[in-house]
C-alpha cells in the first residue's frame, strides 16, 4: 500500500456523507491506497443572544460581554468537535466494512477551499472525493452544492464528485475532446488501477474538426494498449446533450470529463458546461483539471 498517495474524502454532516464514504472506500480499495476522511468545521459568525447590548447595561458590560461570547464560542467549538468525532468514527467503520484497508479521520477548523488546497499540496493526495451536494444544498434544495465549483477550480488533482446512493461502477465513459486535459485523463486512466478491468466507452462530441478522428484513435489505442476493452464513438453536436443521452443509452455508471475550462468570470456571464452537466447527470463524475 502506498501511504503517500491517499484518497481524501471530504465529508460534512449530511446524509450525502455516507455515499462519499462508500465511493471513497471503493476507490481506495481498487487503488490499494490509504483513505482519509476529512471533516472541515467552518468558522461561523457569532450568533446574537437577543440581549440588550446597547452599552447601557453597566460599567463592565463590554468586558463581561466579551467574556461571555468567548465562553459561548468555546462551548460551541467543543460541541462541534465532539459531534464531528462521533460522525467520523461512524464513517470510518462504514469505510472499513466496505473494504478500505487503512482509514484515518481528521477534523480541521477553517474554510473548505483553503483547507483542501493545503491538503492537496502537503499530504500527497492522489484522488479527492466530494459530494456533489452537501449540508447547505440539502437545506436549500439546490441540486448542486455551492462549494463544488470553487473547490474544483482551486485544486489540480482529479476530483470524484458523487451523487446519492452507492452503485459499484461497471461501465465507465470518458467524455473526450482531444484537448490537453482529457488527453492527460486518458493517460491517467491507462496507468491507474482505479478502472482496471472495466469496459470504457470513449465518446467524442462537439464541433466537427479535421483531426477529431486522429485524436480519438490515439485515445482508443492508448487505452487498448493498457489492456482496456474500449468502444469509441464520434458524435458531432451539442456536447452536453450528447453526453447525457449516451450515459442513459449505454447504462454508464461513472463519467470522466474535463472541468471548468473557462474563467470564473466567463462562467458567471455565460454559464458553465461543467456545472450544467453536473446538474443534469445522476451518476458520479470524475473531474479532471
Amino acid at each position: 500500500m502506498n501511504s503517500k498517495n491517499k484518497v481524501l474524502a471530504c465529508v460534512d454532516q449530511s446524509r450525502f456523507a455516507d455515499y462519499v464514504a462508500d465511493y471513497a472506500a471503493w476507490a481506495a480499495r481498487r487503488m490499494d491506497a490509504p483513505l482519509e476522511l476529512l471533516h472541515v468545521i467552518d468558522r461561523h459568525p457569532e450568533l446574537g443572544s437577543g440581549e440588550d447590548h446597547s452599552g447601557a447595561i453597566g460599567i463592565d458590560a463590554q468586558e463581561n460581554l466579551l467574556t461571555k461570547l468567548s465562553t459561548e464560542d468555546e462551548a460551541r467549538t467543543k460541541s462541534a468537535r465532539e459531534q464531528g468525532r462521533i460522525f467520523l468514527n461512524r464513517l470510518r467503520e462504514r469505510a472499513v466494512a466496505a473494504g478500505a484497508m487503512q482509514v484515518d479521520v481528521r477534523q480541521r477548523h477553517g474554510e473548505l477551499e483553503e483547507t483542501l488546497a493545503e491538503q492537496e499540496q502537503e499530504e500527497g493526495v492522489r484522488l479527492l472525493v466530494l459530494g456533489r451536494r452537501g449540508e447547505a444544498a440539502e437545506m436549500t434544495r439546490r441540486d448542486l452544492g455551492r462549494n463544488v465549483e470553487r473547490v474544483v477550480r482551486a485544486l489540480r488533482k482529479p476530483i470524484l464528485t458523487v451523487t446519492e446512493d452507492f452503485k459499484e461502477p461497471r461501465r465507465v465513459m470518458i467524455a473526450f475532446d482531444g484537448g490537453t486535459i482529457t488527453r492527460r485523463g486518458v493517460e491517467m486512466v491507462a496507468e491507474s488501477p482505479l478502472f482496471r478491468g472495466l469496459p470504457i466507452y470513449l465518446l467524442m462530441s462537439g464541433k466537427e474538426s479535421q483531426d477529431a478522428i486522429k485524436k480519438l484513435d490515439w485515445a482508443k489505442t492508448t487505452l487498448e494498449a493498457a489492456g482496456f476493452d474500449v468502444t469509441a464513438a464520434l458524435i458531432p453536436g451539442d456536447a452536453e446533450s450528447i453526453i447525457a443521452k449516451t450515459v442513459k443509452e449505454q447504462a454508464i455508471d461513472m463519467l470522466i470529463m474535463g472541468a471548468f475550462g473557462h474563467s470564473p468570470l466567463r462562467s458567471l456571464l455565460f454559464g458553465s458546461k461543467t456545472a450544467d452537466l453536473l446538474r443534469s447527470s445522476t451518476i458520479p463524475t470524475l473531474l479532471l483539471r
